[in-house]
C-alpha cells in the first residue's frame, strides 16, 4: 500500500507569500541607509539615485503583497519604518550634509522638524481605519512620505541639474523647502493618489512608448528629468485640492457624501 507523501515545509504557504514583499521592504531600508553613506562621502548624485530606487521598491512591496495576497500587520508596520528611514531620516541627513550644516543649530532644528513630521504622517496612517472603497480613495491626506522625501531634495537636484536660468539663493530656498514640505506632510490637504489610472486599449501602445521614453530620458538627463517631475507634482497639489472640493461638493448635493469621512490617509 502506497504511503501518503509527507511534504516537508519550513514555513506555510501563507508565510511564504509574505516573504517577497517584506524582503522588498528590507531592501528599501538598506537603500535608504546607503544613501546616507553616499552623502557622508560627498557623493550626492548617488544619494539621490538611491532615494529614487527606495521609492520604486516602496511602490512595489505593497502591490506585490496585494497581488500575492501576502499582506500582514507586520508588513504594514515594517513598511512605515522603512518609509521613516528612506524618506524621513535619509533625505534630511543628505540635505544637512549638503547645506543645512552651514546654518549651525538652526539647520539641525530644521532637520529634526522634518523627520518628526514624517514620523507623525506615518503614525497617523498606522492608526487610521480602513473604510469601504469610495471616490476618496483617489486622494491622499497631505503629501505621502515618498513624495515628501523627494521634494525635500529638490534644491540639491536643481544644483546637480546644472540649469542656470536664474540665480538661486540656496541659503533661502533650502530652509523654505524644509518648512513647506514639513507642513504639507502633516496637513490634511487632499492630493492626487494616482492609484487607479485606466488606459484605453487603443492607447496602450502609446502609453508603453511614453514609459520607455521617460525612462530613457531619465537615464540620460537624470537630474533635469527629476527636477521637471518635481515641479509638475508641486503644480498638481493645488489642482488636486480644488478637484477634491469640486467632487465633494457634487457628492454632497447628490446626497452621497458623508461629512465625517476624510481623504484616504495612505502612504
Amino acid at each position: 500500500m502506497e504511503q501518503p507523501k509527507n511534504n516537508f515545509k519550513i514555513v506555510s504557504d501563507k508565510k511564504t507569500r509574505m516573504l517577497l514583499p517584506n524582503a522588498l521592504t528590507l531592501i528599501n531600508i538598506c537603500i535608504g541607509l546607503s544613501s546616507i553613506k553616499f552623502a557622508l562621502d560627498q557623493k550626492f548624485e548617488l544619494s539621490i539615485i538611491a532615494i529614487i530606487f527606495a521609492a520604486i521598491f516602496d511602490a512595489l512591496d505593497g502591490r506585490v503583497a496585494r497581488m500575492l495576497k501576502g499582506t500582514s500587520l507586520v508588513g504594514k508596520e515594517l513598511d512605515s519604518l522603512a518609509d521613516l528611514i528612506s524618506f524621513g531620516v535619509a533625505p534630511a541627513f543628505i540635505m544637512y550634509f549638503w547645506s543645512l550644516n552651514n546654518f549651525g543649530k538652526f539647520g539641525w532644528l530644521l532637520t529634526m522638524i522634518y523627520v518628526v513630521c514624517v514620523a507623525l504622517r506615518l503614525a497617523r496612517f498606522n492608526v487610521s481605519s480602513s473604510s469601504e472603497p469610495s471616490w476618496r480613495d483617489e486622494f491622499f491626506e497631505g503629501i505621502p512620505s515618498p513624495a515628501g522625501g523627494i521634494l525635500i531634495l529638490m534644491p540639491l537636484i536643481l544644483s546637480l541639474s546644472e540649469i542656470n536660468i536664474v540665480k538661486v539663493n540656496y541659503d533661502v530656498v533650502v530652509p523654505t523647502f524644509f518648512i513647506l514640505i514639513s507642513f504639507f506632510l502633516i496637513s490634511k490637504i487632499p492630493t492626487f493618489a494616482f492609484k487607479k489610472i485606466s488606459i484605453p486599449r487603443r492607447m496602450t501602445i502609446f502609453a508603453l512608448f511614453g514609459i520607455v521614453l521617460f525612462f530613457g530620458l531619465l537615464l540620460i538627463y537624470t537630474f533635469k528629468v527629476l527636477l521637471v517631475c518635481g515641479l509638475i507634482y508641486i503644480c498638481l497639489i493645488p489642482i488636486g485640492y480644488y478637484n477634491y472640493k469640486k467632487i465633494n461638493k457634487q457628492k454632497t448635493l447628490d446626497g452621497e457624501n458623508n461629512d465625517n469621512e476624510d481623504p484616504e490617509d495612505i502612504l
